[in-house]
């Protein structure tokens, strides 16, 4: 090899690198081993991230230096983070604790901000703006430990619901004051600042909150079927906002996190569009912002004399005693155990997301110094290791003494298994995003899709044809991250062949499609609904989407009097149908139905509020359609028992159903009942009672 290969190799080496693609390289390989090293020692590994940039960073071993591309790749990161703060706050356990939420984020907003004001005014000798800024990152918190709360199935408990509600308000509260602070900064906190923030404010919210949803919501219905196309609408809506709130004055951090807020209910948590935010967020863009913070912070400074490291322990012990005092107050007002408060301080002492928004706008303008920044970094470090260790501590407390109803390894014939037969396979993705929101979390068990075809002299061509398009759709399957097992049965009759797959597979849910002919006799999905709503052993959801579920304004729930309530399976799943979608439910039913569903839901210790409707006859299509909106997702309760004889009768449910809700998603739930296919045509003398009942009420 002569001399002149030997220097380009040499060039491409020397530091600080300078090659894109060697730099792009290196940044990789950190993003894929400082989360596997940091979880080695029990680290978060956002930590890991940060240390990785302090060690290749110019102040390090000074491996990279900040150029174009990664300033912009840390500019998306900084609002991928600020957006993914805004989409997965819990807007429905926000709902169902509000009070209690706000009053915890006044408390976590106030306090710390009254501690940290005076220590970084007094103690530390620094200006009022500066003292200001410093003070409200002590009030924000990133919930780096809730996965661990829900890893021990803690996340149901009172105290975490009002703390990831408490999220809203205070950090809503410090984005709006760092507007204030660095429109201060700059000179121009005048009356005529206060009213063009005021004005622009008004017209961005506007936008955002009136226009934004309207348009998304015309996108996804329009543009349902394009999925990669979601994705790029959503982070051009994330860029417009963060680009809106910059033309009203405040920083694209704001925007970012309204965006989050605006597209909330638009994209449930357990969808393939929150699978591909999160996936490109985590892989990409977020770490690449935590590292390129790294390379801002000179750990030197710490040795250079005691002003740095007095700095670094008063914000650390400072954002740890406020939020402590924080976790305190609330457990004296709401009469909490020891544990929740532990609970509570484990999840809100991390400072991490928010935090080094807050700082890195600050110093970008030069309104607080090096000796913040670093102790900043520090503070992150310790309060991440802290919140960790606190909730994980917290959590085995909560298991031990019995004041969880924690969520135990079943076995595998106990977890639960869905079944979604396909005979159209247009169908198959609704279908298929519908189970994955109603999966259940903890099961193993993957979603089976299956696909019956008739025992002909055509089976074995037609079973290659069944294979060939479920093995496309299987494409589809994987993109969403939930484990997905495709099946082809052959039987001579598609309903049997449902059944006897659903037990071998042992199924206790059902998701079908409508029958594609109004005659429910004669048609399910081309052939014997009625026989699958007999004979099948497991819940059955018939569903018809007329459009995305994340378009839909609520949810229109209609149960039959006395309704048998020992299987509350249907109840759970409407709940978190409503989590996922953060939508309210109205229920129309007698008044001793309602109140057996207020107390499952009380017994379960379920989130879900739902506004009650008394109405005498459950069954009214021409009053239920007056009250209800094409764009409401109605769901009806069936009993298989009342159903056989009520749907013998003259007037089919499903003619009643297409005529009077035809533009409305609809789901029927038949309920599972034990020994169901043993002598299902002859109803009991209490489902007797109840289709007289009905006979007798219906219009």
């Amino acid at each position: 090899m002569n001399n002149s290969a030997w220097s380009h190799i040499i060039e491409q080496f020397m530091l600080p690198l300078s090659n894109p693609v060697l730099i792009f390289s290196l940044i990789l390989f950190i993003i894929l081993l400082s989360p596997i090293l940091m979880g080695k020692i029990r680290i978060p590994g956002i930590v890991g991230f940060i240390i990785a940039g302090i060690a290749v960073g110019p102040y390090g071993f000074n491996l990279l230096r900040k150029n174009s591309a990664i300033e912009l790749f840390s500019t998306i990161g900084l609002l991928y983070i600020m957006f993914i703060a805004g989409i997965e706050l819990d807007i429905a356990g926000f709902k169902a604790k509000k009070h209690k939420s706000l009053i915890f984020g006044l408390l976590t907003f106030s306090i710390p901000m009254l501690i940290g004001f005076p220590v970084c005014y007094y103690l530390l000798g620094y200006s009022l703006i500066t003292s200001i800024l410093t003070a409200s990152m002590f009030a924000t918190h990133t919930l780096v430990a809730y996965p661990i709360a829900s890893k021990y199935g803690v996340s149901r408990n009172e105290a975490v619901a009002v703390t990831v509600g408490g999220t809203i308000l205070t950090d809503t509260a410090v984005l709006i004051m760092l507007a204030v602070i660095t429109g201060a900064k700059s000179g121009s906190l005048t009356t005529e600042f206060w009213l063009h923030l005021g004005i622009s404010l008004t017209l961005f919210t506007l936008i955002m909150f009136l226009i934004v949803p309207r348009i998304a919501r015309w996108f996804f219905t329009r543009l349902e079927s394009e999925k990669t196309s979601h994705y790029v609408f959503v982070l051009a809506v994330v860029f417009f906002s963060a680009f809106l709130s910059q033309l009203a004055g405040v920083e694209p951090i704001i925007g970012a996190f309204i965006a989050g807020l605006v597209l909330n209910r638009l994209i449930p948590q357990s969808s393939i569009l929150m699978n591909r935010i999160e996936f490109v967020g985590n892989a990409i863009f977020i770490p690449f912002f935590l590292i390129s913070v790294g390379m801002l912070v000179d750990l030197r400074v710490l040795f250079r004399g005691p002003e740095a490291i007095i700095v670094a322990l008063s914000l650390t012990g400072v954002a740890l005693a406020g939020k402590w005092l924080s976790a305190f107050t609330t457990q004296k007002i709401f009469k909490y155990s020891t544990t929740q408060r532990n609970l509570i301080f484990g999840l809100s002492s991390a400072h991490a997301a928010a935090t080094l928004a807050i700082i890195l706008v600050g110093y970008k303008a030069k309104i607080i110094d090096d000796n913040i920044l670093n102790g900043t970094i520090i503070l992150i470090l310790i309060t991440c290791v802290v919140a960790s260790l606190v909730t994980e501590g917290a959590s085995k407390k909560m298991i031990l003494s019995g004041t969880e109803n924690t969520v135990e390894a079943l076995h595998e014939d106990e977890q639960e298994g869905i079944l979604v037969p396909i005979a159209d396979f247009k169908d198959m993705e609704p279908l298929l995003d519908f189970a994955v929101l109603l999966k259940d979390k903890t099961s193993e068990k993957p979603v089976t899709i299956l696909s019956v075809v008739a025992d002909t002299v055509d089976a074995k061509d037609n079973m290659r044809k069944a294979r060939k398009q479920l093995h496309e759709s299987g494409k589809y399957a994987a993109a969403n991250g939930t484990a997905v097992e495709m099946v082809v049965a052959l039987d001579y009759h598609i309903v049997s062949g449902i059944i006897r797959t659903a037990k071998e597979k042992m199924t206790n849910l059902i998701i079908a499609g409508w029958p594609k002919k109004v005659n429910f006799v004669d048609q399910f999905m081309g052939t014997n609904s009625q026989t699958l709503v007999k004979n099948a052993d497991a819940n059955l959801f018939v569903c018809q989407f007329n459009g995305p579920l994340t378009v839909h304004k609520s949810i229109q729930l209609v149960c039959p009097p006395l309704l048998g309530l020992n299987n509350n399976l249907w109840l759970a799943k409407v709940s978190q149908l409503a989590s996922e979608l953060s939508l309210n439910v109205t229920s129309y039913c007698a008044e001793a139905t309602a109140e057996q569903i207020k107390q499952c839901l009380v017994n379960s210790n379920s989130r879900l509020i739902i506004d009650f409707q008394y109405v005498a006859v459950w069954d009214d299509y021409r009053m239920l359609s007056q009250r209800i909106d094409n764009k409401d997702l109605l769901i009806m309760i069936l009993e298989r028992k009342l159903s056989s004889g009520y749907l013998n009768s003259k007037n089919a449910l499903y003619n009643r159903l297409e005529s009077n809700f035809a533009q409305n998603s609809k789901i029927l739930i038949y309920l599972q009942t034990p020994g169901i296919g043993e002598d299902a045509d002859k109803p009991s003398a209490q489902s007797d009672e109840r289709f007289k009942w009905l006979r007798l009420g219906r219009s």
